[in-house]
């Protein structure tokens, strides 16, 4: 089953980086819970189709372009845990970005139930209990 999975987070990746909402969302459970990176910041957390078209929509809002690269895909069971990279332009600033990213990913029931991004590669090896 796990190696299910890992290809599961591969299409789920491939809808993220081609902005296909509805793959996005049919790889998903109802009550998917998305936990980006600056959750700590933004203090808010993305659930079911309505929170990923949110997030979506503030995706596209503020950057002319962005996407997930480079990634390893490590299998943790019912878990997944990407990390690779961030690569985007801000609309406004048309800044250039490209920041690490780590992603772990929870399934449940043949969908992917979770994700939580992380800025930080040690604090994303903590939550998967891969300590290094």
């Amino acid at each position: 089953m796990s190696q299910e999975n890992v290809e599961l987070v591969k299409r789920l990746l491939d809808a993220f980086n081609a902005k296909d909402l509805d793959r996005f969302t049919g790889l998903t459970t109802p009550d998917f819970e998305w936990s980006p990176s600056m959750v700590a910041i933004e203090g808010e957390v993305f659930v079911g189709r309505a929170g990923i078209e949110a997030y979506f929509g503030r995706m596209t809002d503020g950057w002319d372009s962005f996407r997930v690269e480079d990634g390893v895909l490590r299998d943790l069971g019912s878990r997944v845990l990407w990390s690779g990279r961030l690569e985007g332009r801000g609309r406004i600033s048309g800044a250039p970005v490209s920041a690490p990213l780590d992603i772990l990913y929870e399934l449940r029931d043949g969908k992917i139930s979770s994700m939580r991004s992380f800025l930080d590669h040690d604090d994303a090896l903590k939550a998967a209990g891969l300590e290094e």
